[in-house]
């Protein structure tokens, strides 16, 4: 009697077991190693790549725009230190107009030049191997930006120089700041100044440049509703 109930209760478990088995491979399978497991380098390169072409879509193109250097703080050219002097002295003597005239065409330049800028970035974004790919996306908040910037700064500048060179004479700044600089030169006890202002410009609109495409990747990395298309919901999954 005692085998035949331990019979009847090995069988019960056993049949438990079974179905426990079963559920089990329903349940949904999660996994504890995502980078390695479910996703590739081809992908996350590719992740990569359309965060950056996010970057420079949404926020190069609008450094493109009237006022886009000028309007927006975080990347408006203002004078070097040396030319501060210059900016005070004409406001002292009422002419401020004409100082913020200056600044205007300054940051004008800069936004003509940046129109040349999407070809060599559209190149050095499908150039993201698959070996760097990894790396930028653990990096930090603006890792995929600092290699855009390592790729392209040379060819950026070279780029930018001659057309913000061309530029202070379409928008007028070579005269502005002949006038502007003539006008504070005849201000009474004040040293003379005559400066080149292209290569002060080019490196500031190069800043500018990076800093609005690190905006985005920032943008992407930490907010979820930034990440636009399923690609970039599987890539930056891996590093929230």
């Amino acid at each position: 009697m005692i085998r035949k109930f331990l019979a009847i209760t090995l069988l019960l478990n056993l049949t438990a077991c079974a179905e426990l088995h079963e559920v089990a491979k329903q349940l949904p399978q999660t996994q504890t190693n995502i980078p390695n497991s479910t996703i590739g380098n081809a992908d996350i390169a590719a992740g990569l790549r359309q965060a950056l072409d996010l970057g420079i879509d949404k926020q190069v193109s609008k450094l493109t725009q009237t006022n886009g250097f000028y309007g927006n703080d975080m990347v408006k050219i203002l004078l070097p230190k040396e030319l501060q002097k210059v900016d005070d002295g004409l406001r002292k003597i009422g002419l401020g107009s004409l100082a913020d005239e200056g600044l205007k065409v300054l940051n004008r330049a800069a936004e003509d030049a940046v129109k040349e800028a999407t070809p060599i970035f559209v190149d050095a974004v499908k150039g993201i191997t698959f070996n760097d790919a990894k790396s930028i996306l653990v990096g930090s908040d603006n890792a995929a930006t600092q290699y855009l910037s390592s790729k392209t700064e040379t060819s950026l500048y070279n780029k930018f120089n001659p057309v913000i060179k061309n530029s202070f004479s379409k928008v007028g700044a070579d005269k502005i700041w002949s006038n502007l600089i003539s006008k504070y030169n005849s201000i009474p006890f004040t040293d003379d100044v005559n400066p080149d202002l292209t290569d002060y410009v080019t490196e500031e609109a190069l800043k500018g440049v990076f800093t609005m495409i690190e905006v985005e990747e920032k943008e992407i990395r930490t907010q979820y509703s930034s990440r636009t298309t399923d690609l970039l919901k599987k890539v930056f999954a891996l590093q929230d």
